[in-house]
Order: structure tokens, then sequence, then C-alpha cells
């Protein structure tokens, strides 16, 4: 190292208040990148380029940068263990902090990797609206002056509707929604209510009521989507979106709805009698699935869906093995062995299969059960099994779930900062 005090023969790292003292020796071949550049720095501007300050006199360079985090690494490097995420500490800083010594997230340990990746998946789209750079500098260049206030109008209407903690009229818009959203499922139940549908038959303003304010909360939930498609950054992203999805499939039957009535007819039989019609309005029900949009509850609770989607198939698999192997011996015992005094509910083993998922689940409706000894030794193991089973992967979802309640608290508590910023101005 030709840069430094001479005749040193050591170097120290001061990394956020902790310090290491390391030969020049190791420092030239150290395992990461930005400390070993240190040792072909020539000049005190070279040094700068790497560290954030240098004592020439004490010949300590300084970084500033999360000191647990490199004790971590350091370890890691050193050989003393696998390299996994700090505790206390965001994925995402300690995966900056890997990437600024010059560490990739291969490095990690499997289970942190899918932490990270689900992270980073997460996260992405909400991280990127805050950031300044987020639409470009070329694109800011290119804009100029004038674009820059259409942009942030963009922005606030991208946060208005998506965001319903963002700012008072996005709170006061998420309102009129759920709003619209118990209107029209009050309406949807009240209308299988066999004397609805007597005083309906009966009076015809009363029928003719119930589809005005259905229409009307259509209206307003198809506004409400074509704005937000219009406002949104990526279409093709927002046509992928799941609440994007359910949106579609609870606005379309309606359409569908009316065209079927147009061309059939408004008293026609087919109409009448129409299956198709039914189960187009009973799709209604997915409108329950917007209140996501406005409840963290229902966000949590899709949220730990799509990350525990391994344990989920996992649960499943649990179920199958289980119910393949328990319907066939109940079968065997009760029907197969004595043809005369057989429990003719267990003629089958699809008709088994369902004694054994409600054993399993310790549902037990009672309308089949085992009456040979066996058998009902059988159905003890089978009810203790689907116990363990169904709790082995149940605890990983726990965790995970309460995980992504939290995640989603915190993100909602900023939006609340800042609608209470908003206010008090």
């Amino acid at each position: 190292m030709t840069f430094g005090r001479s005749g040193a023969a050591s170097v120290v790292l001061n990394v956020g208040g902790a310090r290491y003292s390391l030969s020049r020796e190791l420092l030239k071949d150290f395992p990461l990148r930005r400390v070993s550049r240190l040792h072909g720095c020539r000049s005190e501007r070279d040094v700068l380029e790497v560290c954030d300050d240098y004592d020439r006199e004490r010949n300590e360079y300084f970084f500033d940068r999360h000191s647990e985090a490199f004790g971590f690494i350091l370890l890691y490097v050193r050989g003393h263990g696998k390299l996994r995420f700090a505790p206390r500490m965001c994925e995402l800083s300690f995966y900056n902090e890997m990437i600024y010594w010059g560490l990739e997230g291969a490095h990690l340990e499997y289970c942190c990797q899918r932490r990270l990746d689900d992270r980073m998946s997460d996260t992405y789209t909400f991280y990127s609206a805050d950031e300044p750079g987020a639409l470009g500098r070329d694109e800011a260049r290119a804009g100029g002056a004038e674009a820059a206030p259409s942009r942030r109008w963009l922005e606030r209407m991208r946060r208005t509707f998506e965001e319903p903690t963002s700012s008072l009229a996005a709170q006061i818009l998420a309102s009129v929604s759920v709003v619209f959203v118990i209107v029209s499922m009050v309406v949807l139940c009240a209308s299988t209510l066999p004397d609805w549908r007597m005083a309906a038959a009966d009076n015809r303003s009363l029928d003719d009521r119930s589809r005005i304010i259905e229409a009307i909360c259509i209206g307003w939930f198809t506004a409400e989507c074509i704005v937000r498609f219009i406002v949104s950054k990526n279409k093709c992203e927002f046509v992928k979106r799941p609440l994007n999805i359910i949106d579609l499939l609870a606005i379309t039957p309606y359409y569908i709805s009316v065209l079927m009535t147009v061309f059939t007819g408004e008293n026609s039989q087919l109409q009448r009698a129409g299956v198709t019609l039914r189960v187009l309005r009973m799709m209604r029900i997915f409108w329950v699935i917007k209140l996501a949009r406005h409840f963290i509850g229902l966000q949590t609770l899709g949220l730990t869906l799509k990350r525990c989607y391994r344990e989920m198939v996992m649960l499943l698999v649990f179920i199958c093995v289980a119910m393949a192997i328990f319907s066939a011996l109940s079968q065997l015992l009760e029907h197969g062995l004595d043809l005369e005094t057989s429990n003719k509910d267990f003629a089958s083993i699809p008709a088994a299969c369902w004694w054994v998922i409600i054993s399993m689940t310790t549902v037990g409706y009672g309308d089949m059960y085992p009456i040979t000894v066996p058998g009902r030794i059988l159905g003890g193991v089978c009810v203790v099994s689907g116990i363990v089973l169904l709790a082995l992967p149940i605890t990983f979802i726990y965790h995970s779930f309460v995980q992504c309640y939290h995640e989603l608290k915190f993100r909602s508590a900023r939006y609340s900062r800042s609608l209470s910023a908003e206010f008090l101005n």
C-alpha cells in the first residue's frame, strides 16, 4: 500500500464506531471488495472515494455504516458461520449494507434469500412511488418544468385511490366506497328472502327501487375502477393485480345481465328460468372483497396467503395423503371384510373420503360414522392424525400472518402521519 503512514504495519477500520485492526497483507486479499480497494489507493482523494473519512496520523479509515451489520458480514467472510440477517434489522437495510461492502444476495442463506425476495416484491411498488427518481432522470429532463405539476397531480390521484390513509380526501373516498359495498350487500341479501320476493312480485316499485340502488352502486364501482386505471403508471401491471381482477369479476356480471335482459326481453320465459342470470347476480358477493382496500385485516390475510403458498400446498398434500390412506382402510374395515354386516355409508373409497376430511378437521357432522370396532379405532387415529398434520404448517402461517400485519400497520402509520400533517396545515 503506497498511501498511508509510513512504517505502519496495520490499518484500522472504523465502521460506525467499531474499530477493526487489519494487517497490510490481509488488507490486500480481503474478501470484501470495498475494503480490498484501500490497498491500491495512492492519494487521499482515492481513499475518500472508498471510505467516508481518513485519519492519516492514526492510519484509520472511517466508514459511516451500520456497525452491527458489518460485524455479521465480517464473521461470514472469516468463515465463522453462514450469512444471515442481523436481528431487529430490516432485510432491505441489511441487503444495502451487503451491496456496499461488495456482497450479493447469493451469499445469504436460502431462508434469508426467500425473506429478501418476498420483502422486495412486496415493497417495490410502494417505495418506488416515494423516491424522487422513480420516474427517471431522463424523463424528468425531457418533461421540463411544465410536466412536473401534472406528474404531481397524477401521483396524488394514485395515492388518493390506492391508499385510503394517504390524505383526508382518500379517507372520505374510502368511506363512500365502504358505504356502497355495505348497501349493495344488504340489498343482495334481502333479495333472497322469501318475504322480499313475494313483496317484489306484488309491488313492482320495490323491485324497481332495488334495481336503481344496484345500478347506482355499480356506477360508482365502475367510475372508481376507470379512474384508477387512467391514473395508474403501468396499465398492464394494474390489470394483473388481484384486487383489480376481483373488481372486474364483481362489475362485469351486472353488465352481462343487462345485455341478456336487452336481448331476451324483460319478461321472457328465458330470463325467468335462466340459471345464468341467477349465477351472475350472485357473483356480486365479490364486492365484499373490495373491503380489502380499506381494512388492514383483509390485506393481511391476502398477503399471508401470497407469502405462505408453499405452506398451504404442504398442508393440502398432508391432507390428501392422509385422506387416501384412511379412506382406503376405512372402506376395507367397514365394508370390504364382512359383506353381510357391512356399513353402506362406506361402500366406496370416494364416499369414505368425505368421512375422513370431516374427521381430520374435527368437524364431525355425524351423517356417517364407523360401526365396527376396528373402524372406530381407525377413526380415533384419523382424528388425532388430523390434529397433528394440520398443526405443523399452521405455525409457519401464523408467524407470517403476524409479520404481515405489523408491516401493513407500519405502512398505514406512515400515511396516517402524512394525513395528520395535511389536516394541521
